[in-house]
């Protein structure tokens, strides 16, 4: 019994930080989980970036509906959905990917939550369970399926590590660097070969 897990950002849609800072002229968001491992420190970095510059949800979700899925990424979750069982665990919130997921036909996504008060400022936010991606893999593991997982980045780790097979998709030059085990994908069509590799493998 077959798994995929997939990160999001990065693997399926545009980083949604890195279009909020390009929307709205606050670099500073750029920086993601590529340039911070933890994400702790990013996020709560990021809120104070948002209520100095007085962003609040409704301006963060006009740049998301401005968005599309990466090129090449619609056909590839339809053609993983009729092939196996496809999950995505991101580290992104519900209030932001909702628009995206609806362009990508509505995979199954288990992300986190953001707290919002009554004039649409985010205040802080709510993880679903710390290091998610790796448990909801031992949880997927403990029903007997064996798990393929891809990201893209250091938040991905611990779920590659747990995953049977764990692929890296256009990652940054320092992960190839600290884990060359791992294959590395610089497509989608690539992805999808290695991929179809692991389930050889399994």
């Amino acid at each position: 019994m077959r798994m995929v897990c997939l990160d999001l950002e990065g693997v399926l849609i545009p980083e949604i930080w890195i279009a909020v800072a390009e929307k709205t002229g606050v670099f500073e968001l750029l920086r993601t989980t590529r340039d911070e491992p933890d994400y702790d420190k990013l996020m709560n970095y990021r809120l104070n970036l948002l209520e100095k510059h007085k962003i609040d949800l409704p301006i963060i979700q006009k740049v998301i509906g401005s968005l599309e899925p990466l090129k090449g990424a619609y056909d590839f979750v339809q053609w993983l959905r009729s092939e196996t069982r496809l999950i995505i665990l991101s580290d992104t919130f519900s209030e932001f990917a909702n628009p995206l997921m609806k362009k990508l036909d509505f995979p199954t996504l288990f992300c986190h939550s953001l707290e919002i008060n009554n004039n649409q400022k985010i205040t802080g936010y709510k993880l679903r369970q710390n290091n998610h991606k790796q448990k909801a893999v031992e949880a997927f593991q403990s029903l007997n399926f064996s798990v393929t997982a891809a990201g893209d980045s250091y938040n991905d780790l611990t779920m590659l590590e747990q995953a049977e097979n764990g692929i890296l998709f256009r990652p940054p030059s320092s992960l190839i660097k600290s884990y060359p085990d791992f294959p590395v994908a610089q497509s989608h069509d690539d992805l999808k070969e290695a991929i179809v590799d692991s389930w050889r493998e399994q």
